[in-house]
């Protein structure tokens, strides 16, 4: 899943990290949302990880979870980089991971994991991989665990914002099956898969996390 093209993303040459600005907006309410949700989880799947600065971020404050990166393969070199550059013990080197061609993967104990963590992607994926998303992770998930989704939603059929209208704008000229989605479709989506919606957040620059809970034991 490839995000580096969301926001302004190059190469900085100070340090030659790859740098997107929509991982860095908003990192500190993100955390703060998952401080509380996680609480109780152990091991989390961050899915399309981009850059890895979210992971960077995340998980040495969040020090009780084991953090595990994935995303397409021509990103791996870009996440390493960073957990190169800002190590933590309980963070791990990116997964292979194509929503086109893989299940969701065991942890390395062979056990599931109870939450999966994915930032800004439902926007920039076609709807059929949304789809494919949440299906994985209603298959993949324990009972009670977490699918975790942040990015911004349209609501009742509505863009919530004029910038979020012109984000979507920009979204579709450059590819007719991005463009962010309907929250009410969204939340049935989830229903299909025993996902249910257990908590939302508004956030800054009119962006939301949805936090949905696995129903029903596999």
């Amino acid at each position: 899943m490839n995000k580096n093209n969301l926001g302004n993303t190059d190469i900085s040459s100070a340090d030659r990290l790859a740098f997107s600005q929509a991982c860095e907006n908003n990192k500190q309410p993100i955390l703060e949302v998952l401080q509380k949700q996680l609480q109780d989880s152990t091991h989390v799947l961050e899915v399309g990880s981009g850059t890895g600065q979210h992971s960077v971020y995340f998980a040495p404050r969040l020090p009780h979870l084991q953090w595990q990166t994935s995303d397409v393969t021509d990103n791996h070199q870009v996440i390493q980089a960073w957990h190169d550059a800002y190590p933590a013990s309980n963070l791990y080197a990116p997964l292979a991971f194509n929503l086109l061609t893989d299940s969701i993967p065991k942890t390395n104990t062979g056990e599931p994991y109870d939450a999966i963590f994915t930032a800004n992607t439902l926007h920039i994926i076609a709807w059929s991989l949304v789809e494919r998303l949440f299906e994985l992770a209603g298959e993949a998930l324990p009972f009670k665990g977490k699918l975790i989704v942040y990015g911004p939603f349209n609501e009742n059929g509505r863009y919530t914002s004029v910038s979020n209208q012109q984000f979507d704008l920009s979204l579709r000229q450059r590819d007719p099956n991005s463009g962010i989605r309907h929250k009410e479709d969204i939340i049935a989506l989830a229903k299909q898969h025993n996902l249910e919606l257990s908590c939302e957040y508004q956030m800054p620059a009119n962006n939301q996390i949805l936090v949905f809970q696995k129903i029903t034991a596999n």
